[in-house]
This record gives C-alpha cells, structure tokens and sequence, in this order.
C-alpha cells in the first residue's frame, strides 16, 4: 500500500456515547468474522440494531449488511478467504503487522490473553486472542474498559487495515470505519505508527508461537471459532 494514501478517517460529528460504542463492537464482532450461515440468518436482527445508532456511523454498517443479502454464501465465504487469510496487509490478527509469526509475537500475544483472564475469562485454543472479532466480542459484552484500552493501543494497526481494505475496494472498509469511530483520533504519533507498518510489513521469520501458550477454555456461552 502506497504511503501516498494515508488518510484521515471519518470523523464523527458528535462522539458516540457508551451504550452507542458497545453496540457498534457487538456488531462488528460478528460481521468480521467468518460468514457462517448463522450470522446470515441474522441480517434482519442486525438491521434492526443498527438501525439503532447515530447517522453518522449507521451507514458504514447498513452498506455491508447490504452487500451480505446480495451474496450468495459461497461467494461470501471466499471473499472473507481472500480478504483476510490471502492478504498479509488485511489480517485480523492485531499484533501481526508489528510481529509477523516471530518469536516476538508470543510476548504480545499474552498481553491480551493477561486482559481477558483479569476479567475472568479464557480463550479456547481454536483462536489467538489478538483476532479482532475476538477483542471486540471481549470489549462489548464481558469488560468494555479492558477491552477499549486493547483496541486503543491499536488504533495504528486498525487505521492500517482500515486503510487496507479501503485502498482495495473491500465491501468489509465500512465495519473498520464503524470500529474506529468509536476510538480517539488518529495522533501524529499514530501516523508515524502508520507509515512504519505499512513501509515494513510484517515480518517474514516463520518460528511459529511455541512459547505462547493456550488455555483450553473458551469464552462463556461463545461458540467455537471457524
């Protein structure tokens, strides 16, 4: 991705209040991830919440539900694959851009895994604990504190894959926008962030994440992740 593309977000016109931000996490939570026919059988429930939130970030999400009732699943599931497995640049996974699969990683890994046990719970080894879908499902429905901060320190590495997906036309840019409307603005600090991910890419060191390692347990009354 061209460094000449860095833009500023959206900006909301007013800031949405906490019950707003929640409900944009829940949302987002699961229209990020994978497609299952569970979730699209609930177009017309997630309607119906998102219908609840300001204009100024309802249509980010009524533009993708839109674009889910035109799909048929087939064509959703491999448009998912090739959005977010295919593209180094439009991962999920939080702490990639920085880490790539080194040994590095792990460290930043059990930052996360630190946050979800202070609140009492534990992921399940079906997912690491930086997957966006993940971090959000935490921050809406189990510790919102814990879990804004997690996506506040982030909020470089969510621009980046904001960004991402906007350059390459991806029907998903909208949720991210939601997501990152709920969060400070972008710093000059974060910019610099910025320009650096997209400038190295992760890196390429293939160590896998030995010393990181899972609990079996998996959030309370969540199911498991594809």
């Amino acid at each position: 991705m061209s460094l000449l593309k860095l833009r500023r977000r959206p900006e909301p016109v007013v800031a949405l209040s906490e019950r707003d931000r929640h409900l944009v996490w829940r949302l987002a939570a699961l229209l990020l991830d994978y497609p299952h026919e569970r979730t699209l059988a609930m177009l017309d429930d997630l309607s119906s919440a998102t219908a609840e939130l300001p204009g100024t970030v309802r249509p980010h999400l009524d533009g993708f539900l839109d674009h889910l009732r035109a799909g048929s699943p087939i064509a959703l599931a491999q448009q998912y694959v090739e959005t977010f497995d295919m593209r180094r640049r439009a991962s999920l996974h939080l702490t990639f851009y920085a880490y790539g699969d080194t040994r590095k990683r792990g460290m930043a890994l059990l930052r996360f895994k630190h946050a979800y046990r202070q609140a009492g719970v534990e992921l399940g080894d079906e997912e690491l604990p930086d997957h966006l879908p993940v971090l959000l499902e935490f921050a809406a429905t189990v510790d919102p504190i814990g879990g804004e901060r997690l996506l506040g320190e982030h909020v470089p590495v969510l621009e980046l894959l904001r960004l991402s997906l906007s350059d390459s036309g991806s029907p998903y840019a909208g949720i991210l926008t939601a997501v990152t409307s709920t969060l400070p603005p972008v710093t000059t600090a974060d910019r610099r962030r910025i320009a650096e991910l997209a400038a190295q890419g992760p890196p390429e060191e293939e160590v896998g994440l030995e010393p990181f390692a899972m609990d079996p347990l998996a959030f309370a009354g969540s199911e498991a992740r594809r």
